[in-house]
């Protein structure tokens, strides 16, 4: 198996079976995996934001709306999941956020 500068010859176990594979730079420095939080509603879509409906520290009900993204000439109303408490608004009218951008976050 050739190897180039830009990869390493790796093994790992697998149900008991060694595996030899390459693995790329790019791969060994990917982001790892986390699981979703629901305490942290982030953009699904980059965009920007056209109104903000809440204010830290506000008690919100299932389905109130949080705010509305803009993204692609559409209007998106992000509603609250869950009953809850809101912890941070991490952004204001006009914010421009990229996909994976932080928005809301409860306690």
């Amino acid at each position: 198996m050739e190897q180039d500068q830009t990869s390493k010859l790796r093994s790992f176990i697998l149900d008991d079976v060694k595996y030899k594979t390459l693995f790329t730079k790019k791969y060994e420095k990917r982001k790892p995996w986390e699981p979703a939080d629901p305490k942290k509603m982030k953009a699904f879509i980059p965009g920007t934001i056209r109104k903000v409906s809440v204010k830290n520290g506000a008690k919100v009900k299932h389905n109130d709306m949080l705010l509305i993204l803009e993204a692609m000439k559409m209007k998106n109303v992000i509603l609250a999941p869950f009953d809850g408490k809101i912890k941070m608004v991490h952004v204001k009218e006009g914010d421009s956020v990229p996909k994976n951008g932080l928005l809301v976050e409860f306690e």
